[in-house]
């Protein structure tokens, strides 16, 4: 039996595919559901950002990713397979939102996390019983060692991934992390994490993500991570709430033990919409002060906003731009925010009649489909490019990269991060929106 598992890569400007030399952020799903195989199973991974999708492939079953809005492209392929009578199952945050219109595409659906089901679907395949849909919720968040080696010997980063917890405890209403999880943080033994950072380790690799929702999530266990990761030797980076920047001690530990870089979802400078998005516990006016701590510590900050909040202006949105270059935060992204279906944001937004593109599978984050309160989706939508093209003209992206104090100490980190920006920028003028793969 032979499965072939794809991980899709984006549509941009209609159905053109980004496509990219090497694939810097690697998804970890591959390789866990490649470890949870039966060993007479042979496992084929396809990156389709950096690899073509073999049509004539000989595999038995085909395991379809549905990420974010590269669903739209899961969604093309598995018709295809459908198509030439291959099995199809798909499985990832987006189908497991929306499973009954993703059967329509397949044969079978995965809900939620996949390390229950996988299994017994690939039996039930076996047997010739195969289910249309699997949900079996996380109870003890334990996994095999991943197989590393599918996605090392592919043109990647000079990381692999590794996680540690999945859920979040805060409860944005448009964030399909709390749809899934309600709140609940799951996380994983310190010894298994553990584990599989030296088994990166051996593979040569010097650096790892940190997969986790919001590592921030649980304090104690973070500390104790730390504490194991820094004997290591090893960098890392990660994702968390921007709150970590107000326990100093904290903070101080994590860069000790090898951070380098972390990813904040500030959302939005605009305090009316953070509370009007179930954000309310952050606090928009503490933001400078609180990044500025994190790069004091040594650890470099990556962030994501998204525009069209309840609270947001045309005002506000190009104030946002200023405030990204003030802040010199070297990697910014943006969306314009979405009512996933699932979320509460889609409950309230359907509910008032507010959703202006019910074609769902059309949703990319930069394109408005509800009505803003303060502007028309149109004005929106422009207001989303304009932000991102004046947030990388050169002048911004010089000061937030090189023309710094820390460009000396590191220099070769910040010329990276030029690097980052300028590609960014050559993405944005051809209509792509800058992401992490």
């Amino acid at each position: 039996m032979k499965v072939l598992f794809i991980q899709p890569t984006p549509y941009y400007d209609g159905r053109k595919l980004v496509k990219k030399k090497k694939l810097y952020f690697v998804g970890l799903a591959p390789a866990i559901l490649a470890s949870l195989a039966p060993e007479d199973v042979e496992f084929e991974v396809c990156l389709e950002t950096i690899e073509d999708v073999d049509f004539d492939t000989n595999a038995d079953l085909i395991a379809l990713s549905g990420m974010g809005h590269a669903i739209i492209r899961s969604i093309d392929i598995a018709d295809r397979f459908m198509a030439i009578g291959k099995t199809v199952v798909m499985g990832g945050y987006m189908a497991s939102l929306m499973p009954h219109e993703a059967k329509e595409h397949c044969h079978s659906v995965v809900i939620g996390d996949g390390e229950a089901s996988f299994p017994k679907m690939l039996e039930d395949f076996k047997n010739g019983c195969l289910q249309p849909f699997y949900e079996d919720p996380l109870e003890d968040f334990s996994i095999p060692l991943p197989k590393y080696e599918l996605l090392a010997k592919k043109n990647i980063g000079d990381f692999l991934p590794v996680q540690a917890g999945r859920g979040c405890p805060n409860t944005c209403s448009f964030c399909s992390v709390y749809c899934l999880y309600k709140g609940k943080y799951l996380k994983r033994e310190i010894d298994e994490v553990i584990r599989d950072i030296r088994r990166i380790k051996e593979l040569g690799y010097k650096k790892f993500l940190l997969l986790d929702d919001n590592i921030y999530s649980d304090v104690p266990y973070l500390k104790a991570l730390c504490l194991e990761i820094s004997k290591l030797g090893m960098k890392w980076l990660s994702q968390c709430s921007i709150s970590i920047a107000d326990d100093p001690q904290l903070l101080e530990l994590v860069a000790k033990s090898g951070c380098i870089a972390l990813s904040f979802g500030l959302e939005s400078i605009s305090q009316e919409s953070l509370s009007k998005m179930g954000k309310g516990w952050a606090n928009a006016s503490a933001y400078s002060s609180q990044l500025k701590k994190v790069v004091l510590a040594g650890i470099d900050v990556s962030t994501e906003m998204v525009v069209g909040a309840d609270g947001d202006t045309l005002e506000s949105i190009r104030a946002t731009s200023g405030f990204v270059t003030e802040q010199k935060i070297v990697v910014p992204r943006f969306y314009i925010i979405t009512p996933i279906p699932g979320t509460v944001f889609f409950r309230e937004m359907s509910e008032a009649g507010r959703i202006v593109n019910s074609d769902i599978y059309s949703y990319n984050g930069a394109q408005a489909v509800h009505q803003p309160a303060k502007m028309s989706p149109q004005d929106l939508t422009d207001a989303y490019w304009a932000l991102y093209k004046d947030v990388f003209t050169i002048k911004s992206i010089l000061k937030r990269s090189v023309l710094r104090k820390e460009f000396w100490a590191k220099p070769l980190k910040y010329l990276f991060y030029l690097y980052v920006n300028l590609y960014y920028r050559c993405q944005i003028y051809q209509g792509i929106t800058p992401n992490i793969i």
